[in-house]
């Protein structure tokens, strides 16, 4: 009789446990048999979930988009819906396509195709496809960038506005400065005209890294990315528009990481805010190395000290949102498993003021799940989407985060 006792008593201690494990409900969205890539999630103009994502056939470099919609915040989906005018969309997990949902009815999908160009073989140009029917019919394709002068357009994210236009962002060759780097341009949808009157926000800024727009709820626009100073340091800088994006504040370093190195990192930042002010993270391997963060509690004009989030010193792609008034982050990271390396996803559970509630792990080490993205959902879960290996294929798999 003691035994039995015991035994309740540890399984309802590992009951108790297993509900503050953010682990939830775990599906694979995207089709059997393809190679699946670069999920995003968003939110349709009623508020349903949705996760795009690309996929090919075979060793093709480029595909399709699809997405996927739930109506029941991320328990079940949708069959996907793929766009048809995205042929061609080249699979770039750091050089993510997104997908974005405007008031009226429109759907924009931004999208990068590769561009070979004499200039530069390795370039890039930035898509747009625009459907003004809540997706049902789809416009032609077309360039988010015209002026011949610009070859080579990439590593671009896009944001709604409060009044219900589209913002975006991109790393543009076009530069007024012989220093190294590309310029950071930023451009605004007029209804259904698509972007219009793009303007240069930064230069020198590195290559090859994703950029991060946010719009608080306060209407503000943050944007985070990887610049180069001096020549040589690649650290992390944000900037700022009070007045709707007419003007930014100057790039201010969200940490002086000092950073020296000469190539990419293929990892750019990401940023979040609640009632406590804004908060960051990122790669680095200066002044240490692995994912770190940190927060400003005055819109940007001084940061606290950073603190490492991963054990991992390779942890990378970090993403972060608010999930009443809490802040979760997610990575991913290597883990030896038998003879070889998976990689995991790992995260991070704080408090308003940036203080850790819990860490862990989301997926399994006998697995290889990287690029995670997140989004919050009702009441304390999140949704994750992350892309995984699967024998010769990747498949683009939802989870269901259940937080404390």
């Amino acid at each position: 009789m003691k035994q039995v006792t015991i035994l309740m008593i540890l399984l309802t201690v590992l009951s108790c446990r297993q509900k503050e494990v953010v682990n939830g409900k775990v599906q694979v969205i995207s089709h059997e048999g393809k190679d699946a890539s670069c999920p995003f999630i968003t939110h349709d103009a009623t508020g349903n979930m949705v996760v795009s994502w690309v996929e090919q056939d075979g060793s093709a470099a480029s595909g399709h988009m699809y997405y996927a919609v739930s109506n029941d915040n991320g328990y079940t989906f949708a069959n996907p819906v793929m766009i048809p005018t995205s042929e061609g969309v080249f699979s770039h997990d750091e050089n993510l396509p997104k997908l974005l949902f405007k008031p009226d009815g429109e759907v924009l999908a931004l999208f990068g195709v590769a561009a070979n160009d004499e200039r530069n073989k390795y370039a890039g140009k930035v898509m747009y496809t625009q459907s003004l029917d809540g997706g049902r019919l789809w416009q032609p394709a077309r360039p988010l960038v015209t002026d011949t002068a610009g070859y080579d357009q990439r590593y671009f994210d896009m944001a709604l506005l409060p009044g219900g236009e589209v913002a975006a962002i991109w790393l543009d060759n076009r530069t007024t400065t012989a220093a190294e780097g590309a310029a950071l341009y930023y451009a605004v949808t007029q209804q259904h005209e698509g972007f219009q009157q793009a303007k240069t926000v930064s230069a020198t800024v590195c290559q090859c890294c994703r950029t991060k727009m946010y719009v608080a709820p306060d209407g503000d626009i943050h944007l985070a990315y990887r610049k180069i100073i001096n020549d040589s340091i690649r650290d992390m800088v944000h900037q700022v528009s009070v007045d709707g994006g007419k003007t930014f504040s100057a790039p201010v370093r969200i940490s002086a990481d000092n950073w020296v190195v000469n190539g990419c990192p293929h990892t750019g930042p990401t940023l979040t805010a609640n009632s406590q002010g804004l908060h960051f993270a990122w790669f680095t391997m200066g002044g240490g190395q692995g994912v770190f963060y940190c927060r400003s509690v005055d819109n940007g004009n001084t940061y606290t000290q950073k603190e490492s989030l991963s054990r991992s010193p390779m942890a990378k792609h970090p993403q972060m949102t608010t999930i009443h008034d809490q802040v979760l982050v997610v990575w991913d990271e290597p883990v030896k498993w038998g003879n070889d390396f998976n990689n995991r996803i790992g995260f991070q559970y704080k408090s308003a003021e940036g203080n850790t509630i819990k860490e862990g792990i989301l997926t399994n080490d006998s697995s290889y799940a990287n690029f995670p993205v997140l989004t919050a959902a009702s009441g304390h879960t999140a949704l994750m989407a992350y892309k995984r290996r699967n024998g010769d294929h990747s498949e683009v798999v939802v989870q269901v985060l259940d937080l404390p």
